[in-house]
């Protein structure tokens, strides 16, 4: 996730577009740069770092007052690391292009460019789009070059881009990317969100997919890249403040964050499956079928909710895969003298890349000869740069301090790890492949539909927040979630709870139990667990505890089965209904929100969403600050 803006109109631009980059800086802080027309030709500043270091760059604004339109970037590096030759703006002629998003197809593109005699000065895929648009500038003119340009790419988008022969215009395209136009008095903004002009006007059109917008002083049209009209766009007026327009009008990032899933997944996914959809390119994991027919056990390290996550990568990898796995704590590894061995591969899990104690863990495993693979979500951190192998979740910069769409992104790198895996090992066929992987294509529609479905989370959220410990129970791949839901809950809203495997419940929490503890269970009904589960969740409702449900199972009011297709609300006397050899069955509960159906890897991906919402909800209600909760900061840079 980038930030990128562009201005025409009367005022300095190079000024306006710094300003707004200031604003949009918290989409991304790598590196930063400006482009704009000069004595009609394109001039760059780029700058690595944040956008202080552009503005000493650049110097006295005053001289540039006369430029014509100008773009500007702030950049969350996810092809080539942070450096000023991979800043944007990037440029081609007398093109330059700021991009947000992800080119799938950049390779072949860039091979087709380069046998056509285009030099490339940067690592990014975004190189190739002002490339390919002064390619097309040779038959066509500037509106449609970049319509016939765009329509060769593959991927998600919002880009600005500028000529330098036609000085104070601007093309904007979205797809799948965030991208708006700001409307003000003789002067025109296009930008990845409206924070970045609202100090200038609330006025704003929503881009569509599809859709390219061309701004000058004199005005803005916008059109298909398709050809196809557009319908009337009216600009709306924005209620919001600057500081709100940060979060998309959203309160507290953490919410915005949670809601940000299908788009960090959808592009995790994105350009790492093999065309056909059977198989996951496994040269994104710097990994290959020869090498891995050597690896004989995978070692995952790593802290709090990365750890999690390797939790359940192991479940995946050693279910699909067949492949023996072990999970770590990165603060307990070392000291524990571990035995390591040529032939395991070692795989850290951190959002940052910057965490102490897992780096230190990567470190011992490479000295002792094992290959390192580092899932990351930062490009150019340091477990990146010291990894024999990177996998980039491309989650996009998280603001809140507590993991959300980091932790569904990392589920999804060690799916497609375990599938990648399995069929390099032959432990699944292409058929059984090609089935997981389309469950995966499939994931960002689910969770949407969750999020589609908070208000009955914050329902829930009322009637317990006042409550002072929780329960979190599951088994199998479940159990990692219940040890996620746990953790989020007591970071944000400062209960007590605890995560447990539901078979350990009667070895010692139980004692805990009575009217006043709130117990969660996670029930996947398809789980070759299901019947032990329904089992603990009746030895824990007979001691009269409050029993609260995620579930893939059949919601109803307690009267009856319901229709698959019914989502009812949350009434608190809930019910979740099985039907077994034609006998209708009920299993009282105080609260149940449930999830889509999915296989049991995916399904515990779904069930961390509406926990993530359960300790979003009861933290707001107990007025805990859940961006920033007490004593915790986002990266754990000391032992």
């Amino acid at each position: 996730m980038c930030g990128i803006i562009g201005y025409t109109g009367p005022k300095n631009a190079v000024a306006v577009v710094i300003e707004g980059l200031k604003r949009l800086e918290y989409r991304g802080y790598d590196s930063a740069g400006v482009a704009f027309a000069q004595k009609g030709k394109i001039k760059t500043v780029r700058s690595v770092g944040k956008i202080g270091r552009l503005e000493d760059i650049l110097g006295d604004r005053q001289q540039y007052r006369k430029s014509g339109a100008v773009i500007g970037h702030t950049r969350w590096a996810t092809h080539g690391g942070p450096s000023k030759r991979n800043a944007h703006p990037h440029k081609s002629g007398s093109i330059a292009v700021v991009h947000n998003g992800i080119i799938e197809n950049y390779l072949p593109l860039k091979k087709k460019l380069k046998d056509a005699g285009y030099e490339f000065l940067s690592d990014t895929d975004t190189e190739v789009i002002c490339h390919l648009i002064n390619h097309r500038l040779r038959e066509f003119h500037f509106e449609d070059a970049v319509r016939a340009a765009v329509g060769e790419l593959k991927g998600a988008y919002a880009l600005a881009i500028i000529n330098g022969e036609e000085p104070e215009k601007i093309i904007g395209v979205r797809r799948d990317s965030p991208l708006v136009l700001g409307v003000g008095e003789g002067e025109f903004f296009l930008c990845s969100d409206a924070s970045a002009f609202l100090a200038h006007t609330k006025k704003a059109v929503f881009l569509e997919d599809g859709e390219m917008a061309v701004i000058t002083r004199g005005g803005y049209k916008v059109m298909r890249t398709d050809g196809k009209a557009s319908g009337v766009k009216i600009p709306q007026s924005l209620p919001w403040s600057e500081s709100m327009a940060e979060k998309n009008g959203y309160k507290h990032f953490m919410l915005k964050e949670i809601d940000e899933q299908p788009r960090a997944v959808a592009d995790t996914i994105r350009g790492r499956i093999l065309p056909g959809g059977d198989g996951i390119n496994l040269e994104e994991f710097g990994l290959s079928d020869k090498g891995l027919k050597k690896i004989e056990k995978v070692l995952i390290v790593a802290c709090g909710t990365s750890w999690h996550a390797g939790l359940a990568g192991r479940f995946m990898m050693e279910q699909m895969a067949r492949m023996p796995a072990e999970v770590d704590i990165a603060s307990e590894f070392k000291y524990r003298r571990p035995i390591l061995k040529g032939n395991e591969l070692f795989i850290s899990i951190s959002q940052s890349g910057e965490t102490a104690d897992t780096l230190a863990a990567q470190r011992l495993a490479k000295k002792a000869g094992l290959q390192t693979l580092a899932i990351t979500n930062v490009v150019g951190s340091t477990a990146q740069r010291e990894a024999d192998a990177v996998f980039f979740t491309r989650s996009g910069p998280e603001i809140g301090v507590a993991s959300t769409k980091t932790f569904t992104a990392q589920l999804c790198a060690l799916y497609m790890l375990a599938v990648a895996v399995a069929r390099a090992k032959g432990t699944i066929d292409r058929r059984t492949s090609k089935r997981l992987i389309q469950d995966l294509v499939e994931l960002p529609g689910k969770i949407e539909d969750i999020l589609n479905r908070k208000a009955e989370m914050e329902k829930i959220a009322r009637r317990h927040f006042k409550k002072e410990h929780f329960l979190f129970l599951g088994r199998g791949i479940s159990y990692p979630i219940a040890l996620e839901g746990a953790l989020k809950l007591k970071e944000i809203s400062y209960i007590h709870a605890e995560g447990y495997p539901a078979g350990e419940m009667k070895h010692g929490p139980i004692a805990l139990i009575d009217e006043e503890m709130p117990a969660l269970f996670l029930l996947p009904l398809k789980s070759q667990f299901m019947e032990k589960i329904i089992s603990n969740m009746q030895e824990v409702r007979s001691r009269n505890a409050r029993v609260l449900l995620v579930t893939d199972g059949l919601v109803t009011d307690g009267q009856g089965p319901a229709a698959n297709d019914e989502k009812p609300a949350v009434t608190g006397k809930e019910s979740l209904t099985r039907e077994q050899d034609g006998e209708f069955e009920a299993f009282p509960a105080e609260g149940v929100f449930r999830v889509p159906d999915a296989n049991e890897f995916l399904l515990a991906a779904l069930m961390a969403v509406p926990l993530q919402l359960l300790a979003y909800y009861i933290g707001v209600l107990r007025g805990c600050d859940v961006d920033q909760p007490r004593n915790l900061a986002k990266s754990v840079t000391v032992e």
